[in-house]
């Protein structure tokens, strides 16, 4: 048994409530069960508890053993002199604050239900299953889970931003230079993101900003920093880029030795690191002050209109600089704007508003709401279960949902656990 289950037994309240008293043999009414406290410090604040014939205000500590006060030296803590009340499943021995005092315990065990024990147990069995709830989740309230996807979906954006302000930090508050961080790293795809990330760390930002009128340095910069450019052959394209590469790394010093090595193994062709780059160069050549650009917009037809645009000419005919392909314009997909408006653009707004203390505007929630859902393993597994994932709000709630809960067997912190464990 967890700790958080008795967590979840005190909060909702859920045991018998005839005629409790404390281990010492004295009456218990509860007034009020408390706040739950998720960080440090006794488990719920400002309990109001009845014992015997005093109303006591303060804290409760809740233990799996009364020995467990101890295991977690409770007696030397400060934070703890305010407990009025130490409840706990099994109760094994005495427990004093740091001035001696008995601090009354109260025993759950015998008032829990087995109903209640039986939905816990089946929760947390060792059954192999793709999530614990698999059996029960088509049972779970469509309100319930429309509400709780929409605070997965904050919770994840709140989780990218750690990213986010990491870069704004190291890129000394330049918003723009964090956006070519960002774009950089979701070009990449999964094979590739932490390459071109730190392809975009190699150099300072300003470096593109000066050249950023003349697309050829332009490329020349992201592939020789990526290091695609130490082939020695005869293609021109290759030589021209290799030339003007070698010109900016004199004059501004460049170096790429930390610089991931990029992968194009068991990728499709139109996802190899030469397009994608090719691609990211055209959207800095037509775009200056993208991020200025990108905090006005407020629909996905403004943001496909900034990002549409086409890999170089020479790309028309090559996905790799020594190998000739059929004719085809490398544009970019809406389906892959997509994909950069849900893990870089939606992110940096939501980034950006906190940091200048801005409300979140509604325009956010509906732009993401208008992206279709994304096709993952993830969001098919959970459609199998219940159709619920519709837009991109969805898939990405439901990510969040499975690593960050299912996958942690966080069922107690999860409205879907708790749904389950109260139900009769």
């Amino acid at each position: 048994m967890q700790e958080d289950f008795l967590h979840h037994i005190w909060k909702f309240q859920k045991f018998s409530k005839a005629a409790m008293k404390t281990e010492e043999g004295e009456a218990i009414e509860i007034v009020h069960q408390g706040t739950h406290n998720f960080n440090s410090g006794p488990d719920f604040f400002n309990s109001q508890i009845r014992i015997g014939n005093q109303l006591w205000v303060g804290n409760v500590e809740i233990h799996l053993k009364s020995s467990d006060w101890y295991a977690h030296h409770h007696e030397t803590d400060i934070a703890y002199d305010n407990v009025i009340l130490h409840v706990v499943w099994k109760h094994d021995v005495e427990v004093f604050r740091r001035d001696n005092s008995v601090i009354p315990t109260f025993v759950l065990k015998p008032r829990v239900d087995d109903f209640a024990l039986a939905r816990y147990n089946k929760l947390f069995s060792t059954k192999k299953q793709w999530i614990a709830c698999e059996e029960d989740f088509p049972e779970v309230d469509d309100f319930l889970l429309e509400n709780w996807m929409e605070r997965l979906y904050f919770e994840r954006l709140e989780n990218k931003s750690a990213l986010i302000f990491e870069l704004l930090e190291t890129s000394k508050n330049d918003w723009e230079a964090v956006l070519f961080k960002m774009l950089a790293k979701n070009f990449g795809l999964k094979n590739n993101a932490e390459a071109f990330l730190s392809m975009a760390h190699s150099f300072d930002f300003s470096i593109l900003r000066k050249i950023q009128d003349n697309h050829i340095q332009l490329e020349g910069l992201l592939f020789g920093q990526a290091g695609l450019l130490n082939i020695q052959n005869e293609v021109p394209y290759e030589k021209l880029l290799k030339k003007e590469y070698d010109f900016l790394k004199k004059k501004f010093k460049l170096e790429n030795s930390q610089v991931a090595p990029v992968q194009f193994f068991r990728l499709r062709p139109v996802n190899f690191p030469t397009i994608r780059l090719a691609q990211l160069a055209a959207v800095y050549s037509r775009n200056k002050q993208l991020f200025s650009k990108i905090i006005s917009v407020k629909t996905k037809e403004e943001i496909y209109t900034l990002f549409e645009v086409s890999a170089s000419g020479f790309w028309d005919t090559h996905f790799h600089f020594s190998s000739v392909s059929a004719p085809r314009k490398k544009r970019l997909t809406k389906s892959f704007i997509d994909l950069l408006i849900i893990n870089t653009i939606v992110p940096l707004v939501f980034c950006y508003r906190k940091y200048t203390g801005k409300e979140i505007p509604d325009a956010l929630i509906i732009l993401i709401n208008s992206l279709k859902k994304e096709e993952n393993t993830i969001v098919s597994r959970f459609n199998d279960l219940k159709p619920l994932a519709e837009s991109a709000l969805h898939s990405q709630a439901l990510i969040e949902l499975k690593t960050n809960y299912c996958d942690k067997k966080k069922c107690l912190q999860c409205a879907v656990g708790n749904y389950l464990l109260q139900k009769n």
